[in-house]
């Protein structure tokens, strides 16, 4: 499909962050494919801050959708029906009206491969009654909608606020046959937007959905630097590589959450999108049990049964496979490499369905991969 985007011109390639012009990347809720790049929604904490790719308000093609989906199909790393793909979750919205024909057209040219991977979708945007009907049409994809909503009434924070998310929400629901929607309640930032009020309208909104997943805010120095510049007040004293949600917020985002009947919780997107499609976790949390204590008990049951820890064997063909540059320690709950970059890990991650973590950023028990802003002081076994 010709695009009816502009390119980017030699001067913009020359002055765009490097790790933009690559259109796949590996995350860990996927493979992820970003051929597009520019968005107009201007929400404050956008992680297009940490690629300097803020002010690019229109979006722009570096590849058609063809050359995109080659690239994407052809990475060492994708593996067919097994390999989760993410589609222009990194610097557009994928659903704005001049990017949402070309998530169309790549959820086409995947599906006419007949593949049965994942794909996540991920959007704060508007999604009207046509195009929702329109995600039933990708099978044997695995689809699902993420729509991004926080409840953020600072419109110095979300200029396009969360009311459109909580209808396109309630729309792709309304017309959801074989894909699946998810409540992507993020990010829940201490004194902005926990309140009673703000958790009852998600509590709500957890119920028109297939699954909700929550999560906290990544707060890094470009990010806090905004904030600053924009005179917006900053919502923790520290930067921190992970994302934030301290303890308290999650225990009473949960306990409300579930007492008000929203649905099935979920800390993790890839627990929430394999329940939505009643198959177990491609990420393998299952071996960091703590995190499964709000699952339902049928997915907790579904993830067991897939649980397997890998053999020696098998780690070690991985890394030889990737180049990993040093050892690594098995155990039940994950495999520690001492030093491997996360293009890597999860790439060994998704092929095994068994976590894989480097020791130079270990995983705290119950932190669940988040910082520790908010749980200083606490015991690493206190359950």
């Amino acid at each position: 499909m010709e695009s009816k985007l502009p390119s980017l011109g030699p001067v913009q390639r020359a002055l765009t962050n490097p790790s933009l012009l690559d259109p796949v990347e590996n995350r860990k809720s996927g493979l992820s494919l970003n051929h597009i790049i520019g968005c107009p929604l201007d929400c404050a904490y956008c992680v297009r801050h940490l690629f300097g790719n803020f002010q690019m308000k229109v979006p722009h093609a570096l590849l058609t959708d063809e050359e995109a989906v080659a690239r994407l199909t052809t990475h060492p790393y994708f593996m067919r029906d097994l390999t989760p793909l993410q589609l222009l979750n990194r610097a557009t919205d994928p659903l704005l009206p001049t990017v949402k024909e070309h998530t169309f057209r790549v959820l086409k040219l995947l599906a006419d491969m007949k593949l049965r991977n994942h794909v996540l979708i991920i959007t704060r945007y508007a999604l009207d009654a046509i195009d929702a009907a329109r995600l039933n049409d990708f099978a044997p994809l695995r689809v699902t909608l993420l729509v991004t909503y926080s409840g953020i009434e600072d419109d110095r924070i979300e200029p396009f606020g969360s009311k459109v998310a909580a209808e396109t929400l309630r729309t792709a629901f309304e017309h959801a046959q074989s894909f699946r929607t998810i409540l992507y309640w993020r990010p829940l930032v201490s004194g902005l937007n926990d309140s009673e009020a703000h958790i009852e309208r998600a509590a709500a909104l957890g119920q028109t959905s297939h699954a909700t997943v929550f999560t906290g805010l990544f707060y890094r120095d470009t990010i806090r630097e905004y904030y600053r510049a924009n005179r917006i007040p900053e919502p923790y004293a520290e930067v921190a590589r992970r994302k934030v949600l301290p303890s308290d917020l999650e225990h009473r985002v949960i306990s409300k959450f579930q007492a008000l009947g929203g649905g099935p919780l979920f800390r993790k997107t890839s627990c929430g999108v394999a329940f939505a499609h009643s198959a177990a976790d491609y990420n393998g949390h299952y071996g960091i049990r703590e995190v499964c204590d709000i699952c339902p008990t049928v997915q907790v049951e579904r993830c067991k049964m897939a649980f397997r820890r890998p053999s020696a064997e098998s780690v070690a063909q991985l890394a030889a496979k990737v180049g990993a540059p040093g050892g690594y320690t098995i155990d039940d709950r994950a495999v520690v490499f001492e030093s491997l970059d996360e293009q890597r890990r999860y790439h060994i991650q998704h092929t095994l369905g068994f976590q894989i973590h480097d020791a130079r950023n270990p995983h705290r028990y119950r932190r669940h991969g988040r910082a520790e802003i908010g749980w200083e002081g606490q015991d690493e076994n206190d359950d």
